[in-house]
């Protein structure tokens, strides 16, 4: 069959007859409409993606409506002794759950009648509070994030278009939940923690239980047996508590108990050792207390010594061992001859002539010699506060360990003309031996005693002090290495002689003869390291 159509819509779209002019019209304003329909569509503020919501380790999310009434608040709020049964940090127990662990003398003191009012809250521990407050905070929290939600979704429906201020506003918002989570896990290690200090106390606990236990009970055994019951029950305790809790093994519990264990330095003042194994030192000691070890300066740091008296004694030693060796002719021409090439191999590896060093030092022995000279040396170097004529306060302590120490702080002549990046290393070298010759020389010039001591060390100086100068401060590695190694041997030897585990401060006859062996060692050491 055939739909009736009536006549006039035949030929056109239209029930009407309308003028071409009305149908441009009418198509033009459909198209506008279509086309800002799509431009709003693609220009239009979009939403900014919601941050992503931080994964919470605590459940038991509260509503608005399912707020908890202040009774309920005490009784989440639980005594020591519930919650040391709790698992440590990192396990994956819920926070409601810790929470709960804590519940306890509350509910039963509440149970038994007692008042629910504000003298029950004074009543409260320390831990108790801390629960409530931690309980409070979380109910905050989850009003904080339905706050943020609330912002993203108003009314429910997702929000189209959003400002630069509502970003901001977002962003504070996520900012205060950041610091709100972070107080919630603070207050956890306060309150629920197995290392908070609040545990810490749990022996005090049982100690006190115990006591009462035993006031009251009238059971036999007299006080021995009372005695052995309590023991036996603190050391069942402790246990109990090791086996049970992973802390005690934990490597994390092991980390965290370093800066409670006592620090045995602090108790050196208080121990009174014994030092009969050191006759030695002992008649040192007294003789430090009689009359006072002189000494032009303390190296207790240097040599490892514990104690400036422990120094003291211990250089009165070396003194007198030193005094001993020296009796010897052949050990003091030992001495003599390994000073004598030691410094010599340092010239030739720093491709220095050793002419005018062996005359200086030929010099310089033939002066220490002679007896009459000794008062003259002995007069010069009182007045550089040089208090004992032995070999190691004169050529040890007062020459080399002082040279070492200039080392370390040079002058800033000497740092400008070697960190001087655009001399040659050859300028370098000259400019620094220059530089030390000229000091060397004015001090010379000041002596008050034109042919005493300094005046012959200031001759083999003239020769050593550029070469090591040099070494420390300039690019040759290889000279470098050699110098940091001679410093490290003499220091090493320092060490050792100071050392009651590597000398015998028994007599001076053994004390003597581990110092000159150490000095030979050390000696042995350098000339295999020059050689190489």
């Amino acid at each position: 069959m055939h739909r009736n159509v009536p006549a006039t819509w035949t030929g056109s779209l239209l029930p009407f007859r309308v003028s071409t002019t009305t149908k441009v019209v009418i198509f033009s304003l459909t198209a506008g409409v279509a086309l800002m329909g799509v431009l709003s569509r693609f220009l239009r503020r979009r939403k900014p993606p919601r941050p992503p919501r931080r994964a919470r380790k605590y459940t038991n999310r509260r509503t608005r409506n399912s707020m908890r009434s202040p009774n309920d608040l005490l009784s989440i709020a639980g005594s020591k002794a519930s919650a040391r049964s709790g698992s440590p940090v990192g396990s994956t127990i819920a926070y409601s759950d810790r929470l709960s662990m804590a519940s306890g003398s509350i509910g039963i003191m509440g149970a038994s009648g007692t008042n629910a009012g504000p003298t029950a809250v004074t009543q409260l521990t320390v831990q108790q509070l801390g629960v409530m407050g931690m309980e409070a905070l979380d109910t905050v929290i989850n009003f904080w994030e339905d706050a943020l939600a609330a912002h993203y979704s108003p009314g429910g429906f997702p929000a189209s278009l959003t400002t630069a201020e509502d970003s901001e506003f977002c962003r504070e918002i996520q900012n205060l939940l950041e610091m709100a989570y972070t107080l919630q896990e603070q207050s956890e290690l306060l309150f629920l923690d197995q290392r908070s200090v609040l545990f810490r106390e749990e022996h005090s606990i049982d100690e006190a239980e115990e006591d009462r236990l035993t006031a009251g009970g009238g059971g036999g055994g007299g006080v021995g047996g009372d005695d052995e019951d309590r023991n036996s029950r603190k050391s069942g305790s402790v246990l109990s508590r090791a086996g049970s809790d992973p802390n005690f093994d934990s490597a994390e519990s092991f980390a965290s108990a370093l800066d409670q264990v006592a620090d045995l330095r602090e108790f050196d003042g208080f121990i009174e050792t014994s030092y009969e194994e050191y006759p030695l030192f002992q008649s040192a000691l007294k003789h430090h207390d009689e009359y006072t070890v002189p000494c032009r300066t303390i190296r207790a740091e240097l040599v490892h010594c514990s104690t400036d008296t422990e120094y003291l004694a211990k250089l009165h030693c070396v003194r007198l061992a030193f005094q001993f060796l020296f009796k010897d002719p052949a050990v003091g021409q030992w001495i003599c001859d390994a000073g004598r090439q030691i410094l010599t191999d340092l010239l030739c590896l720093g491709d220095k002539d050793t002419k005018e060093f062996l005359v200086g030092y030929e010099d310089m022995v033939n002066f220490l010699k002679d007896p009459n000279a000794w008062p003259l040396i002995q007069m010069e170097l009182e007045q550089r506060n040089v208090k004992a004529m032995t070999f190691y306060d004169i050529c040890l302590d007062f020459i080399i360990l002082d040279s070492f120490k200039d080392l370390d702080t040079p002058p800033a002549s000497v740092t400008a003309v070697v960190q001087n990046r655009w001399l040659s290393n050859g300028f370098k070298e000259t400019a620094l031996t220059t530089a030390v010759w000229s000091v060397l020389k004015a001090k010379k010039r000041m002596l008050k005693f034109p042919n005493g001591f300094m005046s012959h060390f200031y001759v083999i100086s003239e020769q050593i002090s550029p070469l090591m100068a040099w070494g420390f401060f300039g690019p040759n590695e290889n000279l470098r290495d050699i110098c940091h190694y001679f410093r490290e041997q003499l220091l090493s030897f320092l060490v050792d002689i100071f050392s009651f585990q590597k000398s015998r401060f028994t007599t001076i006859e053994d004390f003597s003869q581990d110092v000159l062996q150490h000095m030979q060692t050390r000696v042995n050491n350098i000339g295999v390291k020059f050689s190489q």
